[in-house]
Formats: C-alpha cells, structure tokens, sequence
C-alpha cells in the first residue's frame, strides 16, 4: 500500500468525549459522584486512579476516592464497597485492579450494584451486554468504538478480528462490535495460524499484552489496526502492534501513546454521567 495511514488522534477525541460529559453532567440538579477504591500503593495503579480523579474533578463530578492499606482484609474493603453502594452521592463505583494478592476482585466486583457499575465489569452488566440490552459498559472497548465513530467508522457487514479474549476487553469488545453488525472473530493463545485469521481482517483489534505481536504480515493493505496495548520500554511507550511495520500497510491505524489510552478515561466520564441518570 503506497501513502501514510490515517493515524487516530485518541488525544483529540478524547477531549471531545469529555467536555461533553461535563456539559451534560452541569445539566444535572445533582453532580454526579465517582468513587474510586485504591487498595495499595501499587504505582502504576496510582497514577491511574489520580488521573481518574482529576479528570472526574475537571468535568464538575464529585471526588469520592477511597484509599485502603495493601493489608487490607476481604471484609474490609466488602464493606466499603457496601457503603459506598448505598450512597446516594455516589453514581459510579471503580474498584482499581489489580489488588493485593490475597483477595478476592470476583467477589468484590459483584458487591458493586450494575447502576453504578462504571468499568461495566459485574456479571449483571456482561450479562446485559451479551444480551444486547442497555446497560453500562466497559471503557475501553467502548472507547475503540467511540474513537471509529468520531472518524466515520461503519462497522456494520465489516469483518472485524478481535486479538485476545481478555474479560476486560477482548470478550466485551467482540459483543460491541456485534452489536453494530460485524462479522467478529475472536483469536487467542490457541489459534492456528493467527497472522492467517488477522488478513481477513476489515478491522483488527489488538488487546492480546504482548508487546509487538502484530506485524505487517498480520495485516491485509489498508485494514484499520486498533492497538489497545501499553507496555512500558527503554524508547518509551510502546502497544501490543509493530507500528513501524504495520503502518506502512494499513490504511488506518492508533498509535501507542495517544491512540486508545486517553479514551479509556474519557468514557470513564461518560459512564459514571449515564449512571447518574439510573440512581
């Protein structure tokens, strides 16, 4: 394929997709509350959860962060998930993962109640997924899709691959992308031949946490590439696709950094703003 991709601008996007929940949140006769719970001081998850925070503050949300010791027991952080389930302040509920090794994030996650499931991530909310029926869903995959939808994407009768089969994305996303009629397949660790099943693809997203997995011989010339890896290395950041490689034959492709990532939070935004709208 000759000429450059068109390389998506998650950055952009993503400030659209924010100043949109914030006009709408303003809306409202009650701010809507997102509560954050941080188990530890894993470093990598704090900086997560403060840039949650401080980009729910800058939308004119309510700051409701909970900061539990790493030593904390299964019952302790239950019940704070309980309390902050029976507030009315609190529209939305993000339990930060991963947590301490000694408990239990199944268990903890079904406390939170599916209205205020912000990471869409209960079994009542991939229930309602799977299902095709409104509910909240996970940010990530719904922010590949909202990243497509803000360049024109029609994803309906394309063939589409979904790279990992992850709960967090791979699954959810392979149900998104259904729900606007693509033909999805799902590959895995176990796949026969996975550059062979990524060609076929109109659409290919790459959610597998291997770094550089995808190559150009992976991808058919001028396929849209969708990485939603980040990986940590000594030139920077880099995803789970070659993009050096991959960029010189796909037609439309997101970079690693500032392709999905910044879409991750902004649909955070947008999430515990639709829930504010079921408490």
């Amino acid at each position: 394929m000759s000429g450059a991709p068109v390389v998506l601008d998650g950055r952009a996007v993503a400030r659209e997709v924010r100043a949109k929940a914030a006009a709408e949140a303003a809306t409202l006769t009650r701010p809507p509350g997102l509560a954050t719970i941080l188990v530890g001081d894993d470093l990598a998850s704090a900086v997560y959860v403060r840039n949650k925070r401080r980009e729910c503050v800058a939308a004119g949300m309510l700051d409701l962060h909970r900061h539990l010791p790493a030593s904390a027991g299964q019952a302790e952080v239950a019940a704070v998930v309980d309390e902050l389930a029976a507030d009315p302040e609190v529209t939305g509920i993000l339990l930060q993962l991963p947590l301490p090794a000694h408990l239990d994030p199944v268990a903890l996650i079904e406390r939170i109640p599916p209205h205020k499931d912000v990471d869409g991530l209960t079994s009542a909310s991939a229930g309602r997924l799977a299902l095709g029926r409104p509910g909240l869903r996970p940010c990530t995959p719904s922010g590949v899709l909202a990243l497509l939808d803000a360049y024109g994407h029609d994803l309906s009768g394309a063939e589409a691959v979904v790279v990992g089969r992850s709960e967090l994305v791979g699954r959810p996303m392979a149900a998104l992308l259904l729900e606007r009629d693509a033909t999805v397949t799902i590959c895995h660790s176990r796949t026969r031949d996975l550059p062979a099943v990524c060609r076929r693809a109109d659409l290919l997203v790459v959610a597998a946490g291997r770094p550089g997995l995808i190559r150009a011989d992976a991808v058919r010339p001028g396929a849209t590439v969708i990485d939603v890896g980040i990986h940590r290395h000594p030139d920077g950041l880099r995803g789970d696709v070659d993009f050096p490689s991959v960029s010189r034959v796909a037609g439309v492709i997101s970079p690693v950094p500032g392709g999905v990532g910044p879409m991750t939070i902004a649909m955070l935004l947008a999430n515990t703003v639709a829930a504010a709208h079921l408490t």
